[in-house]
């Protein structure tokens, strides 16, 4: 590892933010014989989404060992696809539909328990919703006691930064879960695995579909990733999703106003245009994930105008992507309008990466979203009590609300 890639190891945001002027749109990291380049010009951006199933796809250094070899977030070729076939389907459309109860009962359960006078740490608090909502979807119910052990785990890996870089340079890697939660979890997939709504660890249990046998290793790897993946993001929008909600009155009111005309506990983007577009901006400012995937040219390829080898890597980088001023003009502030009435095209705003690895819960973390703030907007006052706590914070990858920011809840509208 180079000095420039130590820089964006360690001072991941800081690094990043001293690079956004560059108008070419790209920082080499890494030279030759096997270069490495951060991109963020809209024209890579679209080479990369375009060609992305002759590309080849390492997966993290640091977060492989946590999550495993086998996980779906790197696996690649046709075992890749068959994942996608088969978890792809209910996470999206119409078979998503079948998960809204649930989703609502998970959500209405944490705003019940919310009394006028609490105090709480918006991320904390999003974080084990949106924990509850996964957990339920993958594992089915009685899963509470595991949940608390899995969100003990990633706490102790990757909730703080300064610990989470000890781990990876000083001590050998992050901590993999224990034998013991690995076996229990694996258990409690087995054991719901004939429930309603099927589970979508049941569905990678199922013999007769497209993934064959999955031993208990593999089926391991893919529970503890689908629970971080489909939870940490999500909470981590959401949190910010009220926190810019909270700055504004006048956007308050006008969310109320736009909920008072829908019944539904799960609106669609098209009956809650403002809010869709609150959320859009707020995973602009703020994507669940600084970059996208890697990804190696195995037979080279020209990239703005600049050869590349065989071998060479490319990462694309949606922070900066998303705080180009030719396209989002004063980028740094929070402007909603910037989605209403406006398709955004996805070499310009990828918040859920793009190509053949795009995230395959968009849809379910964007419902989860609206359905939360929805629920709060309609059921209870608040507002941040200490918002200059606001200052976006590594978990991983992810990128989230400092801990410490906290909303105290004022009074119940129900």
């Amino acid at each position: 590892m180079n000095r420039t890639e130590l820089r964006m190891a360690l001072r991941t945001l800081s690094f990043l933010d001293s690079q956004a002027h560059r108008e070419e749109g790209f920082l080499e990291l890494a030279g030759e014989p096997r270069p490495k380049l951060l991109v963020w010009h809209p024209e890579a951006i679209d080479w990369i989404f375009h060609s992305d199933p002759g590309l080849e796809h390492p997966g993290s250094r640091s977060l492989m060992p946590l999550f495993g070899k086998d996980s779906l977030l790197w696996v690649d070729g046709p075992r890749h696809s068959s994942y996608r076939r088969l978890l792809g389907p209910p996470l999206r459309g119409r078979r998503l539909h079948s998960y809204r109860d649930l989703i609502a009962h998970t959500v209405h359960e944490a705003v019940d328990a919310l009394r006028p006078g609490q105090v709480v740490s918006i991320p904390e608090w999003t974080r084990q919703v949106a924990l509850r909502v996964m957990g339920r979807l993958v594992l089915g119910d009685g899963a509470e006691g595991l949940l608390k052990q899995f969100a003990d785990w990633i706490e102790r890996a990757l909730g703080a930064r300064g610990r989470t870089l000890a781990y990876r340079f000083l001590l050998g890697g992050l901590p993999r879960s224990s034998a013991e939660l690995d076996r229990q979890l694996v258990d409690k997939a087995k054991a719901n695995a004939e429930t309603e709504p099927r589970t979508l660890a049941a569905l990678l249990l199922s013999q007769e579909g497209l993934l064959g046998q999955v031993d208990d290793h593999e089926l391991r790897d893919q529970i503890v990733s689908l629970l971080f993946a489909g939870h940490e993001t999500t909470a981590a929008a959401t949190a910010w999703t009220l926190y810019w909600i909270d700055r504004d009155e006048n956007l308050r009111h006008d969310l109320r106003t736009e909920l008072a005309a829908v019944s539904d506990d799960a609106p669609e983007p098209a009956q809650v245009p403002l809010l869709q577009a609150v959320i859009q901006e707020a995973l602009r400012l703020a994507p669940p994930v600084t970059v996208a995937e890697n990804r190696k040219l195995p037979e080279g390829g020209e990239i703005l105008g600049r050869s590349l080898p065989p071998g060479s890597v490319v990462t694309t980088s949606i922070y900066l992507a998303h705080r180009r001023p030719d396209y989002f003009p004063d980028p740094l502030r929070f402007d909603p309008g910037r989605f209403l009435s406006r398709r955004v095209p996805p070499q310009h705003y990828l918040p859920f990466g793009g190509g053949s690895r795009h995230c395959l819960g968009n849809q379910l973390g964007q419902l989860e979203t609206r359905m939360i703030t929805a629920a709060l907007l309609r059921r209870r006052e608040w507002h941040c009590v200490n918002p200059e706590a606001a200052v976006l914070q590594l978990r991983g990858h992810a990128m989230a609300p400092a801990t410490k920011l906290r909303m105290k809840v004022t009074a119940c509208r129900n």
